[in-house]
């Protein structure tokens, strides 16, 4: 490391949560020059859940962090693009040629991979020494000189930042910001794999498909390096409200949500194993992440619905941005992280509410609505028009500080 771009005094951060966010985030502090610290509940690391992409305003950040080459032995590049389905017989509504246009366009292809591999990867840019599993925080307190985090263990810990990146359920937010309850969104989610050489043809080809309904979509793309078909599926909860990733339903339960849809999908699901399912649950954007020198990442910060792939995404910029302002204000901690909610709040509120709003307009009902958003699919250019969220580079907004 450059020792001119360590900062000085270097800070102590502690890090609440070893999920990609948190790791993204002391891996970029680490590169910074800052001491950190990650807290992470779980005695083990790891992800639970299957795919995700990977577009291009997180790869390059990746590749920042020195990972890429890691993650592309594992990762699948959408070289057959990224498109739009008719539920009913499978009709091309419309498609965006990634392979060609991708990295003209942003200077990155996009990816998709099992988040265990993300995970794993960005592990691989974190020092051991930096970890403390089996760590469950039971209390935060600060003062002007920091903060100190109680373990369930009784143990305490002194910090000079401290970041929470511990997921939708966090603990640290209810320190930073008024509690807001979840409002039920009356959607639930499955997911589920299929091993590629069960899968058809059809959901082995590079590409990002999504098949749009009534009340109903369905996405698959491959990962794993093609070994797997990650298959996530979108449909009405009724009573289920369980937001909760280790949740399962049988399989019946999936294929009945998409009877009278393209016979291709029923043979998808049927060679599925067991699925996941959570209830997607709605939270209005926070109006602040930041409390003196505490603050949020990721789903603790912006949790959003994956109507347009970006969680993780946004997770990794946040950490990106809060190192960077950590380094150029590392003599005052409270103006960093306030520079830093400035830098990210806009952004991610305007993808929440993106999100939010595209839970609507995927499940239509046939009718002249959906035919008006057929046509505009037909007509639009969605990666281009999509270029405020692909072209994003943090050091851009940070003005000269490291990452």
């Amino acid at each position: 490391m450059d020792t001119s771009t360590i900062p000085s005094p270097p800070l102590h951060v502690a890090v609440v949560g070893g999920g990609i966010g948190g790791l993204a985030a002391a891996a970029f502090l680490g590169r910074s020059g800052h001491r950190v610290t990650v807290f992470e509940q779980a005695p083990a690391l790891g992800e639970v859940g299957a795919g995700l992409v990977v577009a291009p305003n997180a790869v390059r950040l990746l590749r920042r962090l020195g990972v890429m080459d890691q993650l592309q032995t594992r990762a699948v590049r959408l070289e057959a693009g990224w498109e739009f389905r008719r539920w009913s017989d499978g009709t091309v509504l419309s498609v965006e040629d990634l392979a060609s246009r991708c990295a003209e366009l942003y200077g990155e292809d996009t990816y998709v991979l099992h988040r265990a591999d993300l995970l794993s990867a960005i592990r691989s840019a974190v020092p051991d020494e930096a970890l403390r599993l089996g760590s469950h925080v039971d209390s935060v307190e600060q003062d002007a000189d920091g903060v100190r985090l109680t373990l369930g263990d009784g143990t305490t810990h002194h910090a000079d930042v401290l970041l929470g990146a511990d997921g939708v359920h966090s603990l640290v937010r209810g320190i930073v910001a008024a509690p807001t309850p979840a409002e039920y969104s009356g959607m639930c989610a499955f997911r589920a794999l299929v091993p590629a050489d069960k899968a058809p043809d059809f959901a082995r080809r590079p590409a990002q498909t999504l098949w749009i309904g009534p009340d109903h979509h369905l996405v698959h793309y491959p990962i794993s390096g093609g070994e797997y078909v990650n298959v996530v599926a979108f449909a009405p909860a009724g009573e289920f409200t369980r937001e909760s990733w280790s949740a399962t339903a049988e399989l019946e339960e999936l294929l009945v949500e998409f009877k009278g849809w393209d016979p291709r999908l029923e043979e998808l699901i049927k060679a599925a194993d067991r699925p996941g399912r959570w209830a997607l649950l709605d939270r209005k954007p926070l109006d602040r992440w930041t409390h003196g020198r505490i603050t949020l990442l990721g789903d603790a910060a912006h949790p959003m619905f994956p109507f347009f792939a970006q969680g993780a995404a946004q997770a990794i910029e946040d950490a990106a941005v809060f190192a960077g302002c950590l380094t150029k204000h590392a003599d005052e901690p409270e103006l960093a992280l306030k520079t830093y909610e400035s830098l990210r709040i806009e952004r991610t509120t305007r993808l929440q509410e993106m999100s939010h709003a595209r839970k609507d307009i995927n499940h239509l009902p046939d009718g002249p609505e959906q035919q008006a958003r057929d046509a505009q699919l037909a007509d639009g250019d969605a990666l281009t028009k999509a270029s405020w969220i692909y072209s994003y580079d943090p050091a851009r907004e940070l003005d000269g500080a490291v990452l």
